[in-house]
């Protein structure tokens, strides 16, 4: 492929995003406006009760006082400007916080993306060189478990067996701040914090790449070309490193990318559990502190976030199905 179709492509697909987030913007920001109370009416229950021009003034200051179709209309002005507006309950700009929370969020999800694939791709692919033995149905089992296990429960049998009984794993936080780590020995400290948390996110996904991986490879061997790769002679390890295996990786690497979105949402239950300071955390806590501007710079961040990594899957679909061309 071309490098100059290959970049008209992003730029166009780019473009073609741009109405999908301003819609992602506008329906969460008229939904969040549905949402009974507001930051001035939490405010002034957090200090006991307050006049009701006390809290007039509060909306007024915040601009809650203006009809919904002038504050969606000065939202998205901002928002053309990279303005996300302010957090007057963290007192700082909400773009600043989302940057400060990106880097633990994008950390925790490539750690869980490069686990779920890497051992849900090798266990669909043992189960379906392996298919009907006793070892199929044992990855089968552990899969069906695995997927069927809720979320939260899994990240607190963690960390009581292997944080509370063990003590192998830290049980909260991204690193021991109050060591001072620097250089190799903080991407250790931060490494060590990061297996929970990361294993946690990762067993769900690991077990429907595996399944999706066997069925896919299952799926493959019977086709038509490796029928015909067998006639030619051709060794059945040759025909799956070649033929079967790429191929078979199609459905998972779009499973993934339809996944993304499913994967902020788990981490937000995951960085609850843990601690982990990353945009998860901060909509938890933005969200019971009625901070709509920070949910809606989360929103439109998360989405970015989606738009991006389906860009990406569509761009590896290329690499690993010569027949799909770019037009």
């Amino acid at each position: 492929m071309k490098s100059g179709s290959l970049g008209s492509y992003i730029a166009r697909r780019l473009l073609q995003t741009i109405p999908v987030i301003l819609g992602v913007v506008i329906v969460n920001f008229l939904l969040l406006q549905l949402a009974p109370g507001d930051l001035a009416t939490v405010l002034a229950g957090e200090a006991g009760g307050a006049p009701k021009e006390y809290i007039d003034q509060l909306r007024a200051r915040f601009g809650h006082d203006q009809p919904v179709y002038v504050q969606l209309f000065n939202y998205m002005k901002n928002l053309l400007f990279l303005d996300l507006g302010y957090s007057f309950r963290q007192s700082a700009p909400v773009l600043e916080l989302l940057l400060k929370r990106l880097g633990p969020t994008l950390l925790l999800m490539g750690s869980t993306l490069v686990v779920s694939l890497g051992l849900g791709i090798l266990m669909g692919l043992l189960a379906a060189l392996w298919v009907r033995t006793w070892k199929d149905h044992v990855i089968s089992v552990v899969a069906i478990i695995v997927y069927a296990t809720p979320l939260f429960w899994v990240g607190l049998m963690l960390v009581l067996v292997f944080s509370i009984w063990l003590d192998w794993f830290p049980t909260s936080g991204m690193e021991d701040v109050v060591a001072f780590h620097e250089g190799w020995a903080r991407f250790v400290d931060i490494a060590h914090h990061l297996v929970l948390p990361t294993l946690t996110l990762s067993l769900f996904y690991l077990a429907l790449y595996a399944r999706l991986m066997r069925a896919s490879m299952l799926e493959q061997r019977g086709l038509d070309y490796v029928i015909t790769a067998r006639a030619k002679g051709q060794t059945e390890r040759k025909i799956t490193t070649r033929h079967v295996f790429r191929n078979a990786l199609l459905p998972v690497v779009t499973m993934a990318g339809v996944q993304t979105g499913g994967l902020l949402g788990g981490s937000v239950v995951v960085e609850a559990i843990f601690a982990w300071p990353g945009l998860g955390q901060l909509a938890y806590q933005s969200l019971f502190a009625r901070d709509y501007n920070l949910l809606l710079g989360i929103f439109f961040m998360s989405a970015v976030l989606v738009v991006i990594v389906n860009l990406i899957v569509d761009v590896i679909y290329v690499f690993l199905d010569p027949r799909i061309r770019i037009g």
